[in-house]
């Protein structure tokens, strides 16, 4: 099938591919799951990558405003997999070193926001701070002092696959900033990120859950790999 390299074009050819192989069955269990929050096509994940990898390989990926207009495009159509296409292609993108990256990615991060979505985005952000270290701090310290939950969580994790590289001060700090929220995905974040650092420095993890009043969520989740 022929149409233009354009994002508009992408969007379109991919959404009709989706289509055709997508299972309406399945779908309807998807968007029960993300509470029908969004439209599905009743792809699984190995199933939409297997259309996603080949065809970016072999019609390219978009750069600079052109990556933007086609995420913005995958954004505002109401099924999930075209969300988790645009943020595919920016994995892709992030070979290039771009500086400004970040913007889209915190943009990615506040729409449409759930939790499937968030978390690989923050993965992505914690890459882009590993390529841009001038930019963690500052960042991730406006996220966590925002309003928006989801921008907090994502100053929470982003730093999941850094293991004995955290920065535990900064780890610490962000978690003592929401541990009073009753929001439950602060809650579970933190407890998340708590947890994994415990594989690197259980003993750090155990004296910050004594020291501090934290969730019951929060600790339990932290303590969850630790044998006393």
């Amino acid at each position: 099938m022929s149409f233009q390299k354009t994002p508009e074009g992408y969007l379109n050819h991919l959404s009709q591919l989706f289509a055709e192989q997508g299972d309406p069955i399945r779908a309807a269990g998807q968007m029960a799951y993300l509470r029908n929050q969004f439209e599905h096509y009743g792809l699984k994940a190995p199933e939409w990558l297997h259309i996603v990898k080949p065809f970016y390989r072999e019609h390219g990926l978009f750069t600079g405003k052109r990556l933007w207009n086609f995420v913005e495009l995958c954004f505002e159509d109401d099924h999930r997999e075209l969300h988790y296409a645009s943020i595919e292609m920016v994995e892709y993108a992030q070979k290039e070193k771009d500086p400004q990256l970040i913007k889209l990615l915190e943009w990615q991060i506040t729409h449409r926001s759930w939790w499937d979505t968030v978390d690989w985005v923050s993965k992505l952000a914690g890459i882009h701070f590993r390529q841009f270290r001038e930019q963690k701090i500052p960042v991730t310290r406006r996220w966590i002092k925002s309003d928006n939950f989801w921008l907090q969580r994502a100053a929470i994790i982003f730093q999941l696959l850094y293991r004995d590289k955290t920065d535990e001060t900064l780890l610490f700090d962000y978690i003592l900033h929401v541990k009073d929220s009753k929001e439950f995905f602060l809650q579970k974040a933190a407890g998340w990120a708590l947890r994994n650092y415990s594989r690197v420095s259980p003993e750090a993890v155990i004296a910050f859950t004594e020291t501090h009043k934290l969730a019951p969520l929060t600790r339990r989740e932290a303590l969850r790999l630790i044998v006393k």
